[in-house]
């Protein structure tokens, strides 16, 4: 499993240093005068971002930040509405989901830099937002991430799949920031010759993943020769199981791929309906963040950009992380 992590420190945003004196990195509770909002994306205890919230936590407890966990649900409305009223309350930093997307986002963000407020940008890039105030962005490079699983998934698959076969590929599609990885999936496909259908999670489904079910067997019936499906994420991916019991397929009728890790996923490796699933290590998603807007505010260092979805998974080596994923890291 490759398993890189790029660093790069690029652009110098608005920092203040909050002390004549600050303490240093090596001092417990360096930046115990620091507040920071984090938008964790999903609900409380969800699959995917309660790892986010793991690594928040953790960066809590090494730097003494004070950090505030923000839930969404998953709803990209309410996550612009949760920034607005984080903005309001002028904590020292926040880290955003970019989810809405940069014409969503923009005016907020000028609203914080102008309330001296650091942002960090989580899980879906916001390109345009970033160039304008010189945030930091800790993720995926997701178009890149996902036309390099679809490479992945045809090296893997081998020939199984073949031009003209079709494929259906799920995501959020009314969202250009957030669809950018399936899309780069669909055109590796596209490429490589395949059919592919672009189904719309059905409303809720982000949530509830059990939701889909009615679009996708309806889907499945009217195209039966599918070959491969891709899924929009983890909590997609561990419920592959379901979806396929659901039109009444055995585990490798249909190859499943897709992104992130859980316990479920393990499990739907274990059972046969996982072919790879690119990692994002959601666990820096949440740690990072806290760490750049710490630095930013106490030492004045420039925000990070932080590539965190370098790894695959696969059927041959997922064993390997099943214990991290069992303790909530992966």
């Amino acid at each position: 499993m490759r398993n890189l992590l790029n660093v790069l420190i690029a652009g110098v945003g608005a920092a203040a240093t909050l002390a004549t004196a600050p303490a240093l990195a090596q001092e417990e509770g360096w930046c115990s005068d620091v507040t920071i909002r984090v938008f964790s994306g999903g609900p409380e205890g969800g699959a995917f971002n309660s790892i986010i919230d793991r690594g928040a936590r953790q960066a809590a407890m090494d730097t003494g930040a004070n950090v505030q966990i923000v839930y969404s649900n998953w709803d990209f409305e309410r996550m612009v509405t949760q920034l607005r009223d984080a903005i309001a309350q002028r904590p020292d930093g926040i880290a955003m989901m970019g989810h809405p997307g940069d014409d969503a986002i923009m005016p907020l963000a000028e609203q914080a830099d102008e309330a001296g407020i650091l942002m960090m940008y989580v899980n879906v890039d916001v390109p345009d937002v970033r160039a304008q105030f010189g945030s930091g962005y800790v993720g995926a490079n997701l178009y890149d991430q996902g036309r390099a699983l679809g490479q992945e998934t045809l090296r893997l698959a081998g020939d199984r799949l073949e031009p003209g076969d079709e494929a259906i590929v799920m995501s959020r599609w009314e969202s250009a920031n957030r669809a950018l990885r399936e899309q780069g999936l669909v055109d590796v496909l596209e490429e490589f010759g395949m059919e592919v259908i672009k189904l719309q999670e059905a409303p809720g489904a982000s949530s509830d993943q059990l939701l889909q079910i009615p679009t996708l067997s309806t889907t499945l019936l009217n195209n039966p020769e599918v070959e491969l499906i891709g899924y929009p994420g983890g909590p997609w991916l561990g419920t592959a199981p379901a979806f396929m019991e659901a039109v009444d397929r055995e585990p490798g009728d249909i190859i499943g791929v897709g992104f992130d890790l859980s316990q479920r996923v393990m499990q739907a490796f274990e059972d046969g309906y996982v072919l790879v699933t690119s990692d994002q290590q959601p666990y820096l998603q949440g740690y990072m963040p806290v760490l750049s807007i710490c630095q930013q505010a106490v030492y004045n260092l420039a925000p990070m950009n932080v590539d965190t979805g370098a790894g695959f998974v696969t059927a041959d080596n997922y064993r390997g992380v099943a214990e991290l994923a069992e303790r909530g890291y992966r």
